[in-house]
């Protein structure tokens, strides 16, 4: 994708759909189609387009993206069929799918004239939007709102440097950080079932969950309607009975463990409504994410015993469900990506550089009041939050600093970032290129000379 002719990021497309609708000889072709697809995207810089003309097209450039992912989708079951689901194929898909919804992301930015969301903006709810937000699978479109059923599962992003961590920290990175399930109930009121790192599984207004705080937001069906709505009708009767007077709650599991523990993280909980909701056929996921940093100190921080899991981006690659919208705020989109990139690198210097966080004595006092916020009452702790992390009672005190370092180590990188993009945009009418990010970070770590915030080279 590297051409200066206007109008060139289509025929550029176009070469991308060829790749994605070849035929297919073996797992070793499928998985070097796939490689050339995310090369060709990964190297591609808006620098080398008119941005005028990618503008005016970006319309039509997002939704031919979009369907481009849904129709690579629809061949996983085929894949399967004929055994081509290699280590390396999967692999493939969730880069192809990751790297195309970045350059969604940046055309849905230029759309918009690079606007970016500033305090006192409105909040976009989930699933609505005027500008290209929701991309919708033809095979649903109706012409008019998106209608949920139950049993449909929710994947979205939130704003936080905890949630880019939590979406990278297996070996397949992605961009969702939590997942929950809709249940609709006997009166048509809508509701998420949803595991939360502050509260345990909770039941949600759907309508609340879509309002907090989330940038992006993907709706994935299963195609059995039947399982579904069991699988929702099951894990919410779980969920709320486990609220009432004398019923034990359910904590989130910090272990990122599949086992049949009683706490449960964000997909454990929808992996449960599932195999119940197919009495015990169905078991999500197919493809699990595996967790396999050599340098396990961060993990070992925030409790993370699993060395392969579910997480939320896995359903990216079930053959059983279908992928019906997808949405996004186009004036954060931005602010999460670079979130993204500063993660990988601190992530790719814990493991390659040998990094690890130094507590210091004002991040234990930190995470010591912070633990004790977590036996506040519900106003005390929204009050205190500014302040204190708010953490649910059953995270350690070497959670609580753990995640108070990465935030404070990241922080300021992201802004240093920002800053950088706002004069790239300024100058070009593009985003910053990720080549360009990485080049950035990098010098960042050789002028630091190995202590980057809390990270410090052992």
């Amino acid at each position: 994708m590297s051409s200066t002719a206007p109008h060139s990021f289509l025929k550029d497309l176009e070469r991308l759909e060829q790749l994605a609708y070849a035929p297919v000889i073996g797992p070793e072709g499928l998985a070097r189609t796939l490689g050339k697809m995310y090369q060709a995207v990964a190297t591609a810089d808006f620098s080398s387009y008119d941005i005028l003309a990618v503008r005016k097209a970006a319309p039509e450039m997002m939704y031919r993206l979009f369907d481009l992912r849904v129709a690579l989708r629809s061949r996983i079951a085929e894949f399967e069929q004929r055994g081509f689901m290699s280590a390396d194929v999967v692999q493939g898909l969730r880069d192809v799918f990751r790297i195309l919804r970045y350059v969604t992301d940046m055309l849905g930015e230029i759309a918009i004239g690079n606007a970016r969301i500033a305090e006192g903006d409105y909040v976009m709810r989930g699933f609505t939007g005027r500008e290209r937000n929701t991309l919708v699978n033809y095979a649903f479109y109706k012409g008019k709102e998106l209608a949920f059923q139950s049993g449909d599962v929710v994947l979205v992003r939130g704003r936080a440097h905890n949630s880019a961590a939590i979406a990278r920290i297996g070996s397949g990175d992605s961009q969702f950080s939590h997942t929950g399930i809709i249940y609709i109930d006997g009166d048509g009121k809508h509701w998420l079932v949803e595991s939360l790192i502050e509260d345990g599984a909770m039941v949600n207004p759907l309508a609340h969950s879509l309002d907090h705080g989330i940038v992006r937001a993907v709706l994935y069906r299963h195609k059995d309607a039947g399982i579904a709505a069991r699988a929702a009708e099951r894990v919410h009767e779980l969920v709320r009975s486990s609220h009432a007077v004398g019923h034990r709650r359910i904590r989130y599991d910090f272990s990122m463990r599949l086992d049949d523990g009683r706490n449960m993280f964000c997909s454990k909980l929808v992996r449960y409504a599932f195999e119940k909701g197919s009495n015990g056929h169905y078991r999500l996921p197919r493809y699990p994410t595996t967790i396999a940093m050599k340098n396990r100190d961060f993990l070992d921080r925030i409790g993370v015993k699993a060395e392969q899991t579910y997480a939320p981006a896995d359903i990216d690659i079930e053959s059983a469900f279908d992928l019906v919208a997808e949405w996004q705020d186009y004036r954060e989109t931005s602010n999460i990506r670079l979130q993204d990139f500063t993660m990988d690198k601190l992530f790719e210097w814990m493991e390659t550089h040998g990094m690890r966080f130094e507590e210091t004595a004002a991040i234990r006092v930190v995470s010591l009041l912070g633990r004790f916020s977590s036996h506040f009452s519900d106003g005390a702790k929204q009050m205190l939050s500014s302040v204190f992390p708010r953490v649910p009672r059953n995270m350690p005190r070497k959670t609580v600093a753990a995640v108070a370092m990465l935030h404070k180590t990241a922080e300021p990188i992201y802004r240093e970032l920002q800053a950088l993009e706002a004069s790239c945009v300024a100058e070009t009418g593009r985003p910053l290129h990720g080549e360009e990010i990485f080049s950035y970070l990098e010098e960042l770590r050789v002028r630091e000379d190995g202590h980057i915030g809390y990270l410090t080279a052992k």
